[in-house]
């Protein structure tokens, strides 16, 4: 009997010591557990961290992108600008050319006209000074040098026109040096 009771009170106990043993395991399984899950969190949130960058990183390249698209789209722009600008000044320049080119032609015939007003006041003071030898070399260079033809045949308030007044004076010198050699 007493060896019965020793097996009765020993017995109980190892109940315990096999519950004991497996609350251990379980404690640890379960801080198993909770490593595991805060490392996934841990991860997660990492994770959702560099997706973060990256989506920050894609919108600057994406907003990057569209100011480079907006700035190629202005430098189009003023391209076409430039050359319609371009061809404004060409035709600006053709027509200032053409304007300079008038303006010469109009500078030597007024110069040509000039001369030949000149010659005409020369061969009248020879013709009041009764210069007739005079007169004549007047008219032969001036007819050479073909500016009888740039006087003007309008006459204005009365006045006869350069181009008669020429006629009138060649006439009058051809006369008299042909009463001269007659």
């Amino acid at each position: 009997m007493k060896f019965e009771k020793r097996d009765a009170a020993s017995s109980p106990a190892p109940k315990e010591d096999k519950q004991e043993g497996n609350k251990p395991v379980v404690v640890y399984i379960m801080i198993l557990f909770i490593a595991a899950f805060l490392l996934m969190a841990l991860s997660f949130f990492m994770h959702q961290r560099s997706n973060t960058e990256a989506l920050g990183e894609l919108q600057h390249s994406v907003s990057t992108m569209q100011e480079v698209q907006a700035n190629q789209e202005k430098i189009i722009d003023l391209q076409d600008k430039l050359a319609v600008a371009e061809e404004e000044l060409d035709r600006v320049n053709d027509k200032l050319e053409a304007y300079q080119a008038e303006q010469k032609a109009a500078q030597k015939a007024l110069e040509r006209e000039n001369q030949a007003l000149r010659a005409l006041y020369e061969l009248q003071q020879q013709y009041l000074t009764l210069n007739i030898e005079g007169c004549a070399k007047t008219i032969q260079k001036a007819e050479a040098d073909g500016l009888p033809a740039a006087l003007s045949d309008k006459s204005e308030g009365g006045i006869t026109s350069p181009a008669v007044r020429w006629q009138q004076l060649k006439d009058a010198v051809e006369a008299r040096l042909a009463d001269e050699n007659n």
